[in-house]
């Protein structure tokens, strides 16, 4: 059996349990309550369900526990069996009491199944856990032993493999040892050779140097006319380059001094009108303030020419001060 199947034994095991447990629980309480009620104070009949539900929960605590320690491996002693049977023992007592109050042996047949099947249930379970538990232990120590084994079993390649390897060295020394003998001959020879060859080489450069330093020569005066050639045309455009940016300049001038005058008839003409008969609409009034503003005029001046009110004139030469002044002053005075 492997680990899945293991785990899935424990679950059906651990699920069955809890199953039975529950409605062992919730047949107790059906059963117990109305017998509680009976013998209890009519002012406490509320309180007919704690009984029934304090001894199942005891019954929980031990089932719980129990899983606990069957999977760890340990015992609780005799006190974990004893509250377990007294536990039992009390919820079978509770659920016949009323059918053997009555002399009713069939009712204390019946309501004895729920109580039994819990008490057995719970053994059951226990010895089930610790039988698995001991499977389980049986077959990790077999898991390790066979872990042991392999790893014994590698250690053993391992060391033949190294003892392989050490002869193959040995093998691969001597053999690199006769090879290294050989090629330093080849290599006396090609030494021989490679003489000979760098001698003629030698000469065979020094000629191919000769041509070369006469076609660099060539070159070099080549060169240096294109060069000259090539700053006459660069020193050629940047005269015309900058022949260009004057003109550009002085036609950027002569726009700039036109839209200026422009400009100052267009704040004449607005300045010239005198103060206003009336409100101006907003927008003229707006240019009337900006060309007061340009011409340093007075805040008094500026509303007098436009017919607006001091207060607005000083926001909107607030806002031509500082923008973001003006906006705040803009937003108080509204």
């Amino acid at each position: 059996m492997n680990s899945v199947q293991t785990r899935s034994a424990e679950r059906a095991l651990s699920g069955g349990t809890w199953l039975i447990v529950c409605g062992a629980m919730l047949y107790s309480i059906l059963t117990v309550t109305p017998l509680m009620a009976k013998h209890t104070a009519p002012e406490w009949a509320w309180t007919a369900p704690i009984l029934p539900l304090v001894v199942d929960a005891a019954v929980v605590i031990v089932v719980k526990l129990d899983d606990v320690l069957a999977r760890l491996g340990g015992h609780g002693g005799r006190w974990p069996i004893v509250l377990r049977w007294m536990t039992g023992l009390m919820t079978w007592a509770l659920n016949i009491a009323d059918s053997a109050l009555k002399k009713d042996l069939v009712g204390v047949a019946v309501h004895s199944v729920a109580p039994l099947l819990l008490i057995v249930t719970a053994e059951t379970s226990l010895a089930y856990r610790r039988a698995i538990a001991t499977a389980v232990a049986a077959l990790e120590a077999e898991r390790r032993a066979e872990r042991a084994q392999r790893e014994q079993e590698a250690r053993e390649r391992s060391e033949q493999a190294r003892a392989d390897a050490r002869e193959e060295r040995e093998h691969a020394a001597l053999v690199l040892r006769e090879q290294r003998e050989h090629e330093a001959l080849l290599a006396r020879e090609q030494t021989e050779r490679e003489e000979r060859r760098r001698r003629e080489e030698r000469e065979e450069r020094e000629r191919a140097e000769a041509a070369e330093r006469e076609i660099r020569e060539r070159r070099e005066r080549e060169r240096e006319h294109r060069e000259h050639e090539r700053e006459r045309l660069e020193h050629q455009a940047r005269q015309r380059a900058e022949a260009e940016q004057r003109e550009r300049s002085e036609r950027a001038a002569r726009e700039q001094r036109e839209r200026e005058e422009r400009r100052t008839r267009e704040r004449d003409a607005l300045l010239g009108r005198g103060p206003a008969q009336g409100k101006l609409p907003e927008g003229e009034a707006r240019q009337v303030v900006t060309a007061a503003y340009e011409v340093a005029l007075s805040v008094r001046q500026a509303a007098e020419l436009c017919g607006w009110s001091v207060g607005w004139v000083s926001t909107r030469y607030a806002e031509h001060r500082d923008p973001g002044s003006g906006a705040e002053l803009a937003i108080t005075g509204s």
